[in-house]
């Protein structure tokens, strides 16, 4: 079975917000941190230590 990683993703998302009730400061700043990471000049860096 194949299911998109954005979907998956968002389940997890989802059931990790519903269940263990985070405060909404943390979500935001996990979601605004990896976004920005994502686009940063440690991406490369990221990619490489999570692909091996």
């Amino acid at each position: 079975m194949d299911v998109p990683l954005w979907f998956a993703l968002a389940v997890v998302g989802y059931l990790g917000v519903k269940f263990l009730r985070p405060p909404w400061w943390l979500v935001a700043v996990l979601l605004l941190g990896g976004y920005l990471l994502a686009d940063s000049v440690l991406a490369p860096a990221i990619d490489t230590a999570i692909t091996k």
